[in-house]
């Protein structure tokens, strides 16, 4: 792997971290019914082109920590097709914090949006 594709993993997975919540949120903010890691992870990779997907264990600690925020509930229920399995809903905190996250998004976009309009990149 050469430096320049070292430097680009390391950029895609520092900016992951910090979008990864932010995606769960709207992920769980739109779904009808409560949903467990893997659904959450589908999801993710289809509506975002495959750009936030990765390893699905990655996923379950920003899911605990957003439910330890009191920004997701979680219920373990049991499955006919292996062990149980852990369903996550956004609470109203949660729907809350992902309109000012949002807010917050967009406005870092808009300005990064704007400094590399001048890039000659």
């Amino acid at each position: 792997m050469s430096e320049i594709e070292a430097q680009l993993r390391k950029f895609q997975k520092e900016l992951s971290a910090g979008t990864v919540s932010l995606a769960l949120l709207a992920v769980l903010a739109q779904a009808s019914e409560p949903l467990y890691g893997y659904l959450i992870a589908k999801r993710l990779e289809r509506i975002g082109d495959g750009v936030l997907a990765g390893k699905q264990s990655a996923l379950y600690p920003v899911l605990r920590n957003l439910e330890g925020a009191g920004l997701l509930e979680s219920e373990v229920e049991p499955s006919m097709s292996g062990p149980p399995r852990r369903y996550y809903r956004i609470t109203a905190a949660g729907r809350d914090c992902l309109v000012q996250w949002t807010a917050a998004w967009r406005a870092t976009r808009d300005s990064v949006d704007s400094v590399l309009e001048g890039s000659t990149a």
